[in-house]
C-alpha cells in the first residue's frame, strides 16, 4: 500500500468512453483508494483483498474522505484527495457519509464537480440467485453527472424562500449523448433512449432533447427514442427488459438509477462510475450504513463489482470478467451470503466465497 508516491508514468486514453485502456505496464499500477466512512473501510479491504486473490498487483494510494476527515483536515474532500486523483487519474471509492440537509456539501457531488466526472455509468444486470421479478435485465443508466439541480445553485432572496437554478447548457448535453452512443456502439447495443420532460419544462429540457436528436442523427445505425421521465418510470417497473441504454439530466439520473438497481436487488450489487474526459472514480453507489458499521456484517459486492468495472477500465478486462463471474459464482450458490442477501453470513464469510468462486488465471 502507497500513501504517497511519485507518478508511476501509466496513461489513461483521454476519450471519455475509453473504457478499457490505459495502465500497460501492470507492475507500475497505482490507484487511488478512499476507504470513506461508515462501512466504506470494511468493504474496501475486502475488495482490496478479492482484487488481490485475482492476481493484479496495485499500488494502492489511500486518501482521506469522509465526515471523519472533518476534524483532522477541516474538510471532508481535503483538497490534496483531489490532488491524488487528479496525479494518478482512477480512483476507487468506498461510501461517504452526507448529511441530510444540514451540514458538509456531498462529497460526491464536490468529487463530480472538481474533477469533471460528467458521466455517471450504472450497469444494470439481472443476477442468479436474487429473487426478483425480471430474469433478464440488461441495460445501462447514463446521467449527467455536474449540471441541473444538483449543481447545489441555490440561494434564499427572502425568508421562507429558497430558489434553486436548474442549469442546463448545450455543450453538457452534446457531450453526455454522445458518450451515451459511443458506449452503446463499442459495446454492441441496439438502442439509446432519452428521457425528459420537455412537455412541462419545454426550455431546459427542449435544449437537452434538441441536443440529443442532432447527436444522434450521427449514430444512423443505432435505434434512438424519446421517453418522458414519468412514462419511462412506469415502463420499467412493468418490463425494464424492453430498454438498453438510458440517457438523462443529472436529478432524473439519480432517481431512475436507484430506481434500476432495485429490478436486479438493489443498491447492495449495484456498482458504479464516474467517468470525466481525464479522470475516473469508480464507486459503491450505497450509503455509508453507520447503523452497521464496525460490526462486520456489510456486503461489499457492489463495491467489488465497481472495482471489476475499474479493471476493465484500465485494461485488465480479463481479470474483470473472471471477478464478475465469481460474483454470479456466489450469488448462486448461496454460501456466506450476508443477511441484506438472504444469508446468515458477514463480511469475512462472502469475502472468502468471492475469492474461492474465482476461476484460475488462464
Amino acid at each position: 500500500m502507497i500513501l504517497e508516491g511519485e507518478d508511476s508514468g501509466c496513461f489513461i486514453d483521454p476519450s471519455p468512453v475509453a473504457m478499457g485502456s490505459g495502465f500497460h505496464d501492470t507492475a507500475s499500477m497505482r490507484v487511488v483508494l478512499i476507504p470513506g466512512d461508515g462501512i466504506g473501510p470494511e468493504v474496501t479491504h475486502a475488495t482490496r483483498q478479492v482484487v488481490a486473490a485475482a492476481g493484479v498487483h496495485i499500488d494502492w494510494v489511500v486518501a482521506p474522505a469522509g465526515a471523519d476527515c472533518v476534524a483532522s483536515y477541516g474538510d471532508p474532500l481535503p483538497e490534496y484527495t483531489l490532488d491524488l486523483i487528479r496525479k494518478h487519474r482512477v480512483a476507487l471509492k468506498g461510501p461517504c457519509t452526507t448529511p441530510v440537509g444540514k451540514g458538509f456539501r456531498s462529497i460526491n457531488v464536490r468529487l463530480r464537480k472538481g474533477l469533471d466526472l460528467y458521466a455517471s455509468v450504472r450497469p444494470i444486470v439481472s443476477l442468479p440467485g436474487v429473487k426478483v421479478p425480471f430474469s433478464n435485465v440488461d441495460l445501462i443508466v447514463v446521467r449527467e453527472n455536474t449540471e441541473g439541480l444538483y449543481a447545489g445553485l441555490e440561494h434564499s432572496p427572502v425568508p421562507g424562500v429558497v430558489e434553486s437554478l436548474r442549469v442546463i447548457t448545450r455543450p453538457a448535453a452534446e457531450r453526455i449523448v454522445r458518450f451515451a452512443f459511443e458506449l452503446a456502439r463499442r459495446h454492441g447495443r441496439r438502442r439509446v433512449s432519452f428521457c425528459h420532460k420537455a412537455d412541462v419544462l419545454r426550455l431546459s429540457d427542449g435544449l437537452f432533447l434538441n441536443a440529443a436528436r442532432q447527436v444522434a442523427d450521427e449514430y444512423p445505425f443505432i435505434d434512438f427514442e424519446e421517453r418522458r421521465i414519468d412514462n419511462l418510470c412506469m415502463e420499467l417497473v412493468l418490463d425494464p427488459c424492453n430498454f438498453d441504454v438510458l440517457v438523462m439530466e443529472n436529478l432524473f439520473g439519480d432517481v431512475i438509477s436507484d430506481l434500476c438497481a432495485g429490478l436486479v436487488g438493489g443498491l447492495g450489487l449495484a456498482p458504479g462510475a464516474n467517468i470525466g474526459a481525464r479522470h475516473a472514480v469508480f464507486e459503491a453507489v450505497h450509503g455509508s450504513a453507520p447503523d452497521i458499521a464496525g460490526q462486520g456484517l456489510a456486503n461489499p459486492i457492489a463495491l467489488v463489482r465497481s472495482a471489476a468495472m475499474m479493471l476493465d477500465h484500465i485494461g485488465q478486462t480479463a481479470v474483470a470478467q473472471r471477478i464478475e463471474a465469481s460474483v454470479r459464482r456466489t450469488l448462486e450458490a448461496g454460501a456466506g451470503l450476508t443477511r441484506d442477501l438472504g444469508g446468515t453470513g458477514n463480511t469475512r464469510t462472502i469475502t472468502d466465497a468471492l475469492i474461492r468462486n474465482l476461476e484460475p488465471a488462464r
